[in-house]
């Protein structure tokens, strides 16, 4: 200790002239600091490779009334000098409450940099945390008489790549996710921009260059980056937009309704921007950095937050086949003064009290924890398109749903309904409602809600990624957690890992889930993208489980889904969530109970998992353990092209025998072909042996390992 300040205070008077080099525990990442020309500038490198060349630092300030005395003046991007750096090493392990692992490690080593702007004695930090799969950066303002209130115009965090890489994509859009990836080189994303909006959508790229992050990449000799951000908490989601000349990626914030990009108010703290960087694809799966750049567990209590495997009342609604509204009478609702009772059902509403009985029976007769109920409440004849202020209460059944009959139904079985609030962007109304919305939950005992940010943000003009709305969604979770509530958000921001300090946030949507098989489909290699990009953020509620994957066999919708059965099973595995829906039909699921029994053995929470192979886009193998149990499940999904794997059960416990049961594509199985063919092998196993597995075009695999 005496030794690192001797330095420190050696290096004092020159910092202003002299780069800074923090370096990863292990070594293998390094990032160094220097001023350009008083611009702060930094770049990183993985194993002596350059990662991300010398790149700026900075927030560009607007001129508005909204800010301190001067502060429209003077931009926080130059003019500034080095007063202090600050160095440590940490090194902790703690336990998530779910997660893919029992314990996770959080070890790094530290730079801050405290910068003054002389000409408006300003002083700001620069702080990175360097581990050896990457490194997280953020802007921290300290409470000082010159810096107060402030208004960003845009932050100018810079990401300086090597190369031309390849990357998977989606385009920059402020309020929706819902793309399929677009794998190309940086250089031809503003060639691809058009083809790759959703068709028919609203929407439009804020630049032909602007993406969203979790965003992959592969350098061409063969490291992998990925770029996101973590703890984004009272401030605007990440976007990045590209010099496709120069290859510099730079930050890009959500605007609000005015088009201001943050409303500061000091202290305050940035999210990190971070960057992942392996040679290993593997590692990429696995590593924890985003979690670990979040603040501890905010709750003292966690003993009510558990993993949940649920069906619903869902699919069958998405197919087209029943409504989420009551009756067809109604050109109009408005709330609190529809008379129901004057109405004719319409005799496809789904979430009556009959058919939800129906899907509680399922439940309990296959050991699944929950059932989701879309469509219990008034209002869904009009709801959406009209952006209308008023349009639920969330508090009010419509007539053919009992609650309460249902709910003591449910528990009489060892079964809870899942509670479903679609606000329709509403947010204003929804936050009026919330108090009385979960305290109808904690009276008829639901522990989980579903809820949904479909259409324009109300207030209008704001976006779903905004600092307004990116508060209210925390905000919806700490309310939730007073509540003793889980909460599974759709159509809100993506992930940056908040789940840590708030884990009763147990999933989101945020990106092209299985909803989109019924509107066309996805490619194959969909799932084996998204663990790379969209998860890298934490877990997402994709609804896997579609065992009948053509649709017309059973409703009027011509659509398929665009995997094997087998590889429907697989995601289970693949696509990492401690929220798992069988989201199929009882009726279809009774055509393939054999295959169905996986869904029913499958764990939703890990003690250990580890990831076998993977290549972006391309296939993903992993094992887990199940938690408290020494249980292993394995699975592996792969796209269009198919793909041949060996499985070295390596992982199993020397001594133990395991009951192994193997579900596998048939030889002809192929997901447009013949997308139903597959196998069943039963077998006895032990730690050293091998599985040797063909996964057909668009399929996979999964197996389970009970010990015996």
């Amino acid at each position: 200790m005496r030794k690192i300040k001797l330095i420190s205070a050696l290096l004092l008077l020159p910092m202003a002239m002299m780069a800074q080099t923090v370096t990863s525990p292990g070594g293998k990442v390094a990032v160094k600091f220097s001023l350009d020309n008083g611009r702060p500038t930094y770049e990183m490198t993985y194993k002596g490779k350059t990662v991300v060349k010398p790149s700026h630092l900075g927030l560009e300030l607007a001129k508005t009334k909204y800010a301190s005395k001067g502060m429209e003046e003077t931009d926080l991007m130059d003019g500034f000098t080095v007063t202090k750096t600050d160095t440590s090493s940490f090194d902790e392990t703690w336990k998530p409450v779910w997660g893919q692992t029992a314990i996770i490690r959080n070890n790094y080593k530290e730079m801050a940099v405290t910068l003054n702007q002389a000409a408006t004695k300003r002083n700001i930090v620069i702080r990175f945390r360097v581990y050896d799969d990457g490194m997280g950066l953020r802007y921290e303002f300290p409470q000082q008489d010159e810096l107060n209130y402030f208004v960003i115009k845009e932050e100018h965090t810079q990401f300086a790549m090597n190369g031309d890489h390849t990357a998977w994509w989606i385009p920059g859009d402020y309020d929706t996710q819902e793309y399929e990836t677009v794998e190309s080189k940086l250089s031809e994303i503003r060639s691809l921009m058009k083809d790759a909006i959703t068709p028919n959508s609203s929407q439009t790229p804020f630049s032909p260059t602007g993406v969203q992050t979790s965003l992959q990449m592969k350098t061409v000799d063969g490291l992998y980056v990925n770029i996101h951000e973590a703890a984004c908490v009272n401030y605007a989601t990440m976007h990045l937009n590209l010099d496709d000349k120069a290859m510099v990626f730079e930050s890009w914030l959500t605007p609000d309704a005015k088009g201001f990009k943050g409303f500061i108010q000091t202290p305050f703290n940035t999210p990190w921007r971070t960057v992942l960087v392996s040679d290993d694809a593997r590692d990429m799966l696995s590593s924890n950095l985003i979690l670990n750049l979040n603040e501890p567990c905010a709750l003292d209590d966690v003993s009510w937050i558990r993993p949940i495997k649920y069906c619903g009342v869902w699919w069958d609604m998405i197919v087209g086949r029943g409504t989420w509204s009551y009756t067809n009478d109604l050109p109009s609702v408005h709330l609190g003064k529809t008379d129901y009772s004057k109405c004719k059902p319409n005799g496809t509403h789904s979430a009556n009290t009959e058919n939800v009985k129906r899907y509680i029976d399922f439940a309990a007769a296959n050991g699944l924890d929950e059932v989701l109920v879309e469509g219990w409440n008034e209002g869904w004849e009009d709801w959406f398109g009209h952006s209308k202020l008023d349009v639920f209460d969330f508090v009010t059944p419509y007539p053919d749903f009992d609650i309460k009959a249902l709910n003591d139904y449910a528990h009489s079985k060892g079964v809870k309904l899942m509670m479903h609030h679609e606000t329709s962007s509403s947010v204003w109304n929804y936050e009026r409602w919330m108090e009385k919305a979960y305290s109808l939950m904690n009276e008829y005992g639901y522990d989980a809600v579903k809820s949904g940010y479909v259409g324009d943000i109300i207030p209008r003009g704001e976006h779903h990624y905004g600092q307004l709305m990116n508060n209210h969604y925390l905000h919806a979770i700490k309310e939730a957690a007073k509540h003793h509530i889980m909460v599974n958000a759709h159509e809100a921001t993506r992930p940056t890992g908040l789940c840590r300090t708030y884990p009763n946030l147990v999933g989101n949507e945020s990106a092209r889930g299985t909803e989109y098989e019924a509107f066309g489909g996805s490619r194959p290699d969909h799932t084996v993208v998204l663990p790379f990009t969209r998860l890298q953020g934490g877990p997402m509620d994709y609804t896997p489980g579609i065992l009948e994957t053509q649709l017309d066999t059973w409703s009027e919708n011509k659509s398929y889904v665009r995997t094997t059965l087998v590889g429907q099973l697989a995601l289970y595995l693949v696509m990492y969530s401690p929220l798992q829906m069988a989201a199929d039909l009882p009726e279809n699921y009774a055509k393939y109970m054999d295959a169905f029994q996986f869904i029913k053995d499958v764990a939703v929470d890990w003690d250990d998992s580890k990831y076998l192979e993977a290549e972006p886009g391309d296939y993903i193998t992993v094992a887990r353990k199940a938690k408290g149990t020494d249980n292993w499940f394995v699975g592996g999904k792969c796209d269009e092209n198919g793909h041949k794997t060996t499985v070295k059960l390596d992982f199993l416990d020397k001594g133990k025998k395991y009951e192994c049961t193997i579900y596998a594509d048939a030889k002809d199985a192929h997901y447009e072909k013949n997308p139903k063919a597959y196998t069943i092998t039963k077998k006895t196993v032990k730690k050293g042996d091998t599985i040797k597995l063909t996964e057909a075009p668009g399929g996979g695999f999964a197996v389970s390992l009970i010990a015996k």
